[in-house]
């Protein structure tokens, strides 16, 4: 059991610009053996010089791989890194106007530079984490994540062991890296510019010099064993027209469906005012369709009821939109 953890800024950096030695700016930390450094991925970037110019529209196309969600201008997206998060990570706060800060290349190669350079530097033994803020799906308000790390461990794997009632733990993972970012940003903030932290007490999750471990990667969920890989709309959306007839049928309209599909997959549907009608001949069939268009009619904001009537038929019925 740990038995006590500190944490304290590194205050009086001054403004980082490309080519930047971090490790020489860190000279005034007071770093020991078992310390983690938490860096704000924007230093990173800075001195890294990626900054790009142009709007930060443009950047957020550079940078990602897939459109998670989108709600009007606001884009959730997959990064190159794997990452997940609004605008792929692009910030124009604290750079010059006209530019737009991109995240590190590969913040796990940063995170590992570093460190090798705070060894050679101070001969100490430290592990480092690169920290970005992020919002969290059914929570308010963001915190800071791990999004490259080097020399510690960045998960605590605890399956397989037992509790204080003995039972067996099945699915108990920590994200020890997560937790060292947010604790590292309780004295950390943009607003008070303080781009780096030191805890001291994790000793027990540092690495052995030249062990580098596997980074913040190995934090990444893939999309494909994510349950929530997309947003509410974009997931009915793909649940309704994976099953579109290939051709002469006419697509969801994600406005408002002003022609809803003539046939899908033997499936017929047919839209009378306020409700829509779904028809065929396996009922069960029937029934998914109509539940998976009121998924999409209640994301778009509709107020949703379903009727699963006689034989193969079933009713999706929706009120006024709410927003």
């Amino acid at each position: 059991m740990r038995k006590h953890l500190e944490v304290f800024p590194v205050t009086g950096l001054p403004e980082v610009q490309a080519g930047d030695d971090l490790a020489a700016l860190l000279g005034s930390a007071d770093l020991r053996d078992g310390d983690v450094v938490s860096v704000t991925s924007k230093i990173m970037s800075k001195a890294e010089g990626r900054v790009t110019f142009g709007t930060r529209d443009e950047a957020i196309d550079a940078e990602l791989v897939r459109v998670v969600a989108q709600r009007g201008a606001t884009r959730i997206v997959q990064t190159r890194h794997g990452l997940v998060m609004a605008a792929a990570g692009t910030d124009t706060s604290n750079t010059a106007p006209g530019t737009v800060l991109l995240l590190p290349v590969d913040p796990d190669a940063s995170a590992r530079a570093l460190r090798d350079a705070l060894k050679a530097r101070y001969d100490v033994n430290v592990g480092v984490v690169v920290t970005d803020t992020l919002g969290r799906p059914w929570r308010n308000g963001q915190v800071d994540l791990a999004i490259g790390a080097a020399g510690v461990r960045v998960v605590e794997d605890l399956r397989g062991t037992t509790d204080s009632h003995g039972n067996v733990l099945a699915v108990t993972e920590p994200a020890l890296a997560d937790e060292i970012a947010s604790a590292s940003e309780l004295v950390k903030g943009k607003a008070d510019g303080v781009p780096v932290a030191v805890l001291r007490g994790l000793a027990d999750v540092v690495l052995a010099v030249g062990e580098h471990g596997p980074g913040a990667r190995a934090l990444v969920r893939d999309a494909e064993q994510d349950m929530f890989s997309l947003g509410t709309r974009e997931a009915a959306r793909a649940a309704v027209l994976e099953r579109a007839a290939p051709a002469g049928t006419r697509d969801v309209d994600p406005a408002l469906w002003d022609g809803l599909l003539d046939s899908v997959e033997g499936v017929h549907l047919q839209l009378l005012d306020n409700s829509v009608t779904v028809f065929g001949e396996e009922p069960v069939t029937v029934g998914v369709i109509a539940e998976r268009l009121a998924v999409l009619l209640h994301a778009e904001g509709y107020g949703v009821s379903v009727r699963i009537g006689p034989g193969s038929e079933a009713t999706v019925t929706f009120g006024s939109r709410s927003r």
